[in-house]
């Protein structure tokens, strides 16, 4: 029989938060003085910020100044009590949680466990390429693009092995995909001629291909205008209403009947909701999101609650989710810490979302920038999109690496963490077993 983890004993009724993500972090942040025991569990020991994961897996940044660990960022908040543990089960008739370490029990329940990477059926793809959702993913995937440059320098001559290892395909054309085929073209550019002079770079070929009609499908016409010009000028091929079909570690076929030889296929197409077992199948939604209701409680259930990409959440005004974004999940956490704040009253006001814009980066001096009131594109809005995600980021201290990674880079053109600590190899374990809450 499960014991449970050791946690100290309180009166306070126990809210417990699965996943550190954006939400969960937020929630536990702005519980401080509620009248509540907070447990915050996830099987990572540190919060990731994703949305520079691209520069890690592109040799930007380095794994530490996107990452920080929990017991650093509660280290001064004694409200919350973190614990390793990856979550098997809700048994949501006796107020419990299953997990590696032990049984947890609760009185409030709140899911914030993120998403994973949606192959869609393909398991060709989910087998062979290579998903972006967490840092060892991303290390995984600098490891290989270099392991593969390293391999293709050593090579006589010009073959179809040789292409297949430094042509790179990026298959998603929404804000990940890109950024990282942009930071991909700039690597060609100004950092690969400089390790690899012996290898002719005009073999080098970046796909970025996207199923719909334009990139950048939830900005304005003008920002997937834009973006599409700056990838093209900096040398990607862009492929719009292409939809990949099958891929075997090599080869990649798609919609258009256009058949790419390539070892390193970046899948950035999509994702689905990360749903523990226990939750009722019936309020699982499209997606693998869960139904929620105004005050972001699972349908059905009384102590329950979801948030972020896992949640699915329908505002009264239209009939579509909101979209699995970062800023989502954050209002999520400070909606639901005031609302346990304040007792938890019947009468509450429905969560609502306020769009604060949209942004994306192709490279230097090159982004494009949407907010309710205003559009920009280019210089300007490449260091409006720095300057926000740098005081996105958790601490200090994340906050000054990046800066000096970014000035750094600005200055010399280069990308100092060209480096293979772990080698890649097929066999490991497949990529898209990814962790929850993060």
């Amino acid at each position: 029989m499960s014991q449970n983890i050791k946690i100290p004993e309180s009166k306070l009724p126990r809210i417990v938060i699965v996943g550190g993500g954006f939400g969960g972090l937020q929630l536990a942040k702005h519980l401080k003085g509620a009248p509540y025991q907070v447990v915050l569990l996830d099987r990572h020991n540190y919060h990731t910020f994703q949305p520079l994961l691209y520069q890690v897996a592109t040799a930007g940044l380095e794994p530490s100044s996107i990452a920080s660990p929990f017991r650093r960022i509660f280290e001064n908040k004694t409200h919350v009590i973190f614990r390793m543990a990856e979550v098997q089960e809700v048994v949501s008739e006796r107020n419990m949680l299953r997990t590696t370490m032990g049984d947890v029990p609760y009185d409030y329940l709140v899911l914030a466990t993120g998403s994973k990477t949606n192959f869609f059926g393909m398991k060709d793809v989910e087998r062979n390429a290579m998903p972006m959702k967490t840092i060892a993913q991303a290390l995984e995937l600098r490891s290989m693009m270099i392991q593969n440059f390293e391999k293709a320098v050593s090579l006589d001559e010009k073959s179809e092995e040789k292409e297949s290892l430094i042509d790179i395909v990026v298959v998603g054309g929404g804000p990940t995909g890109i950024e990282t085929a942009g930071a991909l073209a700039e690597l060609k550019k100004h950092v690969l001629p400089f390790d690899y002079p012996d290898l002719d770079l005009n073999m080098m070929d970046i796909y970025l291909v996207e199923l719909g009609p334009r990139l950048l499908a939830g900005m304005s016409q003008q920002a997937s205008d834009k973006s599409k010009e700056y990838l093209e000028k900096m040398g990607v091929h862009v492929w719009l209403n292409t939809g990949l079909e099958s891929y075997d570690g090599y080869r990649a076929s798609f919609s258009n009947g256009k058949t790419i030889l390539t070892t390193s296929l970046i899948y950035a197409a999509g994702v689905s909701g990360v749903v523990i077992n226990g939750i009722d199948s019936s309020v699982i939604a499209r997606g693998q999101r869960i139904a929620i209701d105004g005050n972001l409680r699972v349908k059905g259930y009384s102590d329950i609650f979801a948030m972020g990409d896992v949640a699915s959440f329908i505002p009264e005004s239209t009939a579509v989710p909101l979209p699995m974004v970062a800023p989502v999940s954050m209002q999520m956490g400070v909606y639901l810490a005031q609302w346990f704040k304040k007792g938890r009253p019947k009468q509450h006001h429905a969560f609502r979302y306020y769009d604060k814009g949209s942004m994306a980066t192709i490279g230097r001096h090159k982004a494009v920038v949407d907010l309710p009131f205003w559009k920009t594109q280019g210089a300007f809005a490449w260091f409006v999109w720095m300057f926000v995600h740098l005081m996105s980021l958790v601490g200090f201290a994340n906050r000054a690496k990046v800066f000096m990674s970014w000035a750094y880079s600005y200055l010399s053109s280069d990308k100092r963490y060209r480096l293979v600590i772990r080698p890649h190899r097929k066999e490991r374990e497949p990529m898209s077993r990814e962790p929850m809450g993060v």
